[in-house]
């Protein structure tokens, strides 16, 4: 009778210097980060620009202005129970919500692939995305120089006041909705990892 033999192991070698594959991938397989970091500012850049133009000019339009007036000595609102300047706020959130989103998308469907610095990319882009729109907004909005404003209009005439942002956690809305519909197209259309490869059993011979 032979003696059983157990069947040959097809698992690979260790390599010489003790160290496995990296992250369970093939002998030799590393991370290219500096690919890595190049994919992610491409797309920061544009991201940057796009967002910032769109979400600062939008906001300059839609923005309800403040409205001034002065009495010949100081400036006052021109109506003190006014929700204009929280109005503003609210405009710029929700702008950069729905800007915020369809970047994600957008980013998603060019990139499907994802990885951790596509995503840092995306989030750093829209957050210098959404500052830019702050400053372009106040920029070419109505001059900060209030007093010369009031001298301009006249004692008793409403003029606007600067296009500013109160409530400063507003300009996190666009970052915060590039990145969570991004991630969240990622788990629902993403490219899923390969199956685990069953193990076989040792098969013994008589």
């Amino acid at each position: 009778m032979t003696v059983p033999q157990p069947a040959p192991d097809d698992r690979p070698e260790p390599s010489p210097t003790g160290e496995g594959p990296p992250d369970g991938g093939t002998p030799g397989q590393r991370t290219d980060w500096r690919r890595e970091i190049a994919d992610g500012v491409r797309v920061a850049l544009p991201l940057a620009v796009a967002s910032g133009l769109v979400l600062g000019l939008l906001w300059l339009w839609l923005a309800p202005r403040v409205p001034l007036v002065s009495d010949g000595r100081s400036v006052l609102l021109a109506n003190s129970e006014g929700q204009q300047a929280i109005a503003a706020d609210g405009t710029f959130l929700l702008l950069g919500l729905a800007i915020g989103a369809v970047a994600g998308g957008v980013v998603f469907a060019l990139r499907r692939t994802g990885g951790v610095a596509l995503v840092l990319g995306l989030a750093a882009g829209a957050l210098a995305g959404s500052w830019l729109a702050w400053q372009l907004g106040m920029w070419l909005g109505p001059t900060d120089d209030v007093a010369a404003a009031a001298r301009d209009a006249g004692v008793d005439n409403v003029f606007d006041a600067p296009l500013r942002i109160g409530a400063k956690g507003v300009i996190f809305g666009l970052p915060a909705a590039a990145v969570g519909v991004h991630l969240l197209c990622q788990a629902v259309l993403g490219p899923r990892d390969p199956e685990p490869v069953p193990v076989e059993l040792p098969q013994w011979r008589e």
